[in-house]
């Protein structure tokens, strides 16, 4: 036992000096909950990546998988289910998530979702998720064309029929009586909003000639806190919306992945209506999802309060 309290006193000696063992502590201490931060959103890009590993796995072994469940062979079914349990229990866990209005989205009928898209859509996974386990229904999604450049995501948009989308496919989607989701905002709000959830549209009317020309009802969403869950760096925002309207692909750097409550409030549907025209009805979309952020979301959004909401005794004023 004095051998090695000898040894440890001359390891603490020598590393002594060289090293400013106060300071290296006193440093580690500051950046510890600057390193968390930053590193909390790779378990989002981690989940992506362990879904596609899931669906691989799948697609190798679809043949002992489908014979066992025995299902009627639709291919990706299983693999969708899996996947959709995975981030269901996730979101339950670590952002106490939940659907308010579930029961606006019609059961047999098309719809069109149109949501606000936060920093990172970790919304519409959860409530695709939701939505195949407890409707047993399959969201179509819009998504910008940069994703399908990452490895892996090709994959996972085949599954979950996930697309870029032009007018016309995401028409043919909704006719045949499939929900559809899509932001029109898209990359340049979730980049460039903000905790004053500011719908960020720049007069986009895709969607508009999407539901007008299908004849499909829109179902306005919104969920609470999620510009909270992440957020990005508020310095040089001018260069970087430079630089994003030059390339087009997110550049603004993000952070968080906080564990806040996360709720997805589901508006009353709008119907088809052939007397608005495409740029009326965007108007209508654009003030009932603006209803539903000032009716659920205390602005601006604090992130210590949406923490606070994950506890029973705390109950914020949008209650």
């Amino acid at each position: 036992m004095d051998f090695l309290q000898n040894i440890l006193k001359n390891l603490q000696t020598f590393l002594s000096s060289y090293i400013d063992l106060d300071y290296s502590i006193w440093l580690y201490r500051l950046l510890t909950p600057l390193l968390i931060t930053f590193l909390l959103p790779m378990v989002f890009v981690a989940l992506i990546y362990i879904s596609y590993i899931m669906l691989c796995i799948y697609r190798l072994h679809r043949k002992v998988i489908l014979r066992s469940v025995q299902t009627d062979g639709n291919f990706w079914e299983v693999g969708r289910k899996i996947v959709a349990a995975m981030w269901d229990a996730h979101g339950r866990f670590y952002h106490g998530y939940e659907v308010i209005g579930m029961e606006n989205i019609p059961k047999d009928k098309a719809a069109l979702i149109v949501y606000y898209h936060g920093a990172i859509p970790i919304d519409m996974y959860y409530l695709n998720a939701r939505m195949l386990m407890q409707e047993d229904r399959l969201i179509y999604t819009v998504a910008d064309r940069f994703l399908f450049k990452i490895p892996g995501w090709n994959t996972i948009a085949e599954a979950f029929h996930i697309s870029a989308g032009t007018v016309q496919s995401c028409i043919n989607i909704l006719k045949e009586g499939n929900l559809l989701a899509i932001s029109p905002g898209g990359v340049l709000e979730a980049q460039f909003g903000d905790h004053f959830y500011e719908l960020l549209w720049r007069n986009r009317l895709g969607f508009a000639k999407v539901a007008h020309e299908s004849k499909a009802m829109i179902i306005p969403c919104f969920t609470q806190n999620i510009r909270e869950g992440f957020r990005q760096l508020t310095i040089f925002r001018r260069l970087f919306l430079k630089i994003y309207n030059w390339i087009r692909v997110p550049v603004y750097p993000i952070y968080g992945g906080f564990p806040v409550k996360l709720r997805t409030y589901l508006g009353k549907p709008i119907e088809y209506d052939e007397n608005l025209t495409p740029e009326e009805l965007q108007i209508k979309v654009a003030a009932a999802l603006e209803e539903l952020i000032n009716k659920h979301q205390l602005i601006p959004g604090s992130i210590l309060r949406a923490l606070l909401e994950r506890f029973s005794f705390y109950r914020s004023k949008t209650d």
